[in-house]
């Protein structure tokens, strides 16, 4: 008796070791939409050619439409036994129409047949994850244009540096995440050839049209060369490196949140949509879901480590290690999903404290820089001479106790007697902010300009797309 899978060259069915190591249904069975759509064109490209008799090919088109039915009503049942996605659908094919389901496979392998259903996958978990970062990105955008004057204070090595507002600080994230969907449709860009019809590695001798399924499948074009299709996972690889850097991004907005939400820093605060309680702290209120979207960063950046470990030692052209190419994609871009709609829904739901930030803005002399630039601007002082007179101020200020706005003039003039009552207007947090209208600068002229600008493309953009 042969082995029903491979056909007369084996006697015998796996072991059960064997069988549970080499069997890929149990995750890839998520690929059945992009299989059964991969299997319609090259149907339809088989009957076009004249390599499958149109009544063949109309019965098998008939027969994948039925297993689509039942996989949707979670009528189907998958089977270990038959190893992949790509099995199951074939043997219920087989009962449904007969032996005519054997031709479907003709002038294909599943070589060429996963990896095409994989591509398929990816591009269109790039325009959902594309799409949802669009959406954080509008949050972000009205947000700030919410609080564009919302003064708070700027850091560098977590120490305060600068007064600017909480508007232009969400902006920042807007561009981050745009470089980022930028990632991903230049991603998207690059997978789009189709390389349905490379069979196993070698092309075939059956006069295919590969332009054909590839049209059909909305690719641009064919694959050229058939040792690469089915070798290739670089499009694998580089959705994960996008979604890695996303990831970053969405851990450092993720940080934010938390030291926001802290009673130390009481910037802002959470409701009970995305806070959690202690089970024995009753007064504790947890910010989990920025720390869960920060966590989840490792296992997005591991993903890609993983993959890249699959493939580092693989000759040409397929080996069976690159079955190990699905899970770490599909855990990750699920788990950047959720991170991205999560972090979206808590710049919503964050309810600013725009007192403790002022106050805030104000301390550590933050306006140390304008007191700077006040005295190259008003007394022709050389930066670094102005520089090292601030320093000094600052650490008078210091051994006082007090903010730079609240020494007095003559304590000024001790260390720089050119200093004038003038000087006490850029010593105030929120006209700091204001005068800094450089391009891209945290005025909150500028942030309510490019807040209105960003969305309006956004909303564009969800119209188009």
């Amino acid at each position: 008796m042969t082995n029903t899978m491979w056909g007369g060259r084996f006697a015998s069915s796996p072991s059960d070791i064997m069988e549970e190591i080499n069997a890929s249904i149990d995750f890839d069975k998520r690929l059945w939409r992009h299989d059964i759509e991969a299997s319609k064109a090259h149907v339809a490209m088989l009957a076009a050619t004249g390599i499958l008799a149109p009544s063949d090919a109309s019965k098998i088109a008939d027969g994948l439409d039925q297993i689509l039915g039942e996989i949707e009503a979670g009528d189907f049942k998958f089977s270990r036994a038959l190893e992949d996605i790509h099995l199951n659908v074939e043997n219920r094919l087989k009962e449904i129409i007969g032996p005519v389901a054997g031709k479907l496979h003709t002038a294909r392998s599943r070589n060429d047949q996963v990896a095409t259903d994989f591509k398929l996958y990816v591009r269109d978990e790039i325009g959902l994850i594309e799409a949802g970062l669009a959406q954080l990105q509008l949050a972000l955008a009205t947000r700030a244009l919410e609080e564009a004057a919302t003064v708070m204070p700027g850091f560098t090595h977590l120490q305060t540096a600068q007064p600017i507002t909480f508007g232009h600080h969400c902006l920042a994230y807007v561009e981050m995440f745009a470089r980022d969907r930028g990632r991903f449709l230049d991603a998207a860009k690059r997978l789009n050839e189709c390389p349905l019809g490379s069979a196993a590695l070698a092309g075939t001798s059956f006069p295919v049209d590969r332009h054909h399924t590839a049209k059909a499948l909305g690719f641009d074009r064919p694959t050229a060369n058939s040792l690469d299709s089915v070798s290739d996972r670089d499009f694998a690889l580089e959705t994960l490196a996008a979604a890695s850097i996303a990831a970053v991004h969405l851990s450092r907005l993720a940080e934010e949140i938390v030291l926001w939400t802290s009673p130390q820093f009481g910037f802002a605060r959470l409701s009970d949509s995305f806070s959690t309680g202690s089970s024995i702290m009753p007064q504790k209120r947890n910010p989990d879901a920025a720390e869960l979207v920060r966590a989840k960063t490792g296992r997005i950046a591991g993903a890609f480590q993983a993959l890249l470990m699959v493939m580092k030692g693989l000759p040409l052209a397929y080996a069976k290690d690159m079955q190990e190419d699905k899970e770490p994609v599909f855990d990750a871009l699920d788990a950047l999903k959720l991170g991205i709609s999560a972090l979206a829904g808590m710049i919503a739901d964050l309810e600013v404290n725009a007192k403790a930030m002022k106050k805030a803005a104000g301390s550590e002399y933050a306006t140390a820089t304008d007191l700077a630039d006040w005295l190259v601007q008003n007394l022709d002082t050389p930066f670094r001479e102005a520089h090292h007179i601030t320093g000094t101020i600052v650490a008078l200020a210091e051994k006082k106790g007090i903010d730079l706005k609240r020494l007095q003039l003559a304590d000024l003039q001790g260390v720089e007697p050119g200093i004038t009552n003038d000087v006490f207007n850029v010593l105030d947090p929120a006209r700091s902010a204001k005068s800094r209208t450089s391009y891209g600068g945290t005025a909150p002229s500028n942030v309510r300009r490019e807040a209105k600008r960003w969305i309006k493309r956004l909303e564009k953009d969800a119209v188009s797309r």
